[in-house]
């Protein structure tokens, strides 16, 4: 990824662009073949996340896709054709993607205006927020072609909950947009044409806030939400008080106290 200000990097299979603001936008460009996620597409995003995790002048990340398809999921012919260590590879590397996504210091958001399917979905519910078209669908349907989608479903239960999961999962039946959002896998739902301002409300609204406190709190959350309600809080305490005394906190309570607008000062 570019260092420089409105420059664009096109990988072969992305398309990264970042600008002198706060949002880098990362596109799935692998329209021909529904934005499948081959090895290299995994490699590629996993190196265009990195360099934004480098990036503290970037504020949010979203992601995107050129084509009609936001993704299908998992490059089916790959698989087909990859010995037992190189699909074992694929889908370590799928894993590392997902998790990095949780790990960034930066909000994610997925800009889905095509039918997200199997480790499609995945990627979007592994997204810290996300923006669907009216049209768009979201499925995990390998028990249609004996290939449970078990990985994508580790951050889909976690969005949409036991018994929701398991019907997409048993059935692989595609749920419509409105259906995700009322779900919880999607945040919002706009027609197509709207997508980017309802994302744009969203980007605005992250980036008026503190990107210390942000990057602290999606850390933390992320590592309480799979553990037992008593390790939970000491997780949770422990970052609110290496909240409390950062600077942006004490401006932020300053602000407050004051009735102004803070002013951060690692924002």
């Amino acid at each position: 990824m570019s260092e420089n200000p409105e420059e664009q990097a096109a990988a072969r299979n992305l398309e990264v662009l970042v600008t002198s603001g706060p949002v880098a936008r990362i596109t799935l460009n692998r329209p021909g073949q529904r934005n499948a996620l081959s090895r290299a597409v995994l490699d590629e995003l996993l190196v265009a996340l990195d360099t934004c995790a480098r990036r503290p002048d970037l504020r949010v990340v979203v992601l995107a896709a050129n084509g009609p398809a936001f993704s299908a999921g998992h490059d089916l012919r790959e698989i087909r054709e990859a010995s037992a260590e190189q699909i074992e590879d694929l889908f370590a590397r799928c894993a590392q993607v997902m998790l990095r996504i949780q790990e960034l210091p930066q909000p994610v958001i997925a800009r889905v205006h095509g039918i997200a399917t199997a480790a499609g979905c995945q990627l979007v519910a592994a997204c810290d927020l996300a923006v669907a078209a009216d049209t768009a669908t979201f499925a995990t349907p390998g028990i249609n072609i004996g290939f449970f989608c078990s990985t994508p479903a580790v951050p889909v239960v976690r969005s949409v909950g036991r018994k929701r999961a398991m019907e997409m999962l048993l059935t692989g039946e595609p749920i419509d947009a409105r259906t995700a959002c009322a779900w919880g896998l999607v945040n919002r739902v706009a027609p197509v044409s709207e997508i980017d301002s309802v994302i744009q409300i969203l980007v605005d609204r992250i980036v008026a806030s503190s990107g210390t406190s942000i990057a602290l709190g999606k850390r933390a959350f992320y590592r309480q939400i799979g553990q037992a309600e008593r390790e939970a809080y000491e997780i949770a305490s422990a970052v609110m008080c290496e909240n409390a005394l950062t600077p942006d906190a004490r401006e932020g309570i300053a602000a407050f106290l004051e009735k102004r607008r803070p002013a951060w000062p690692t924002a």
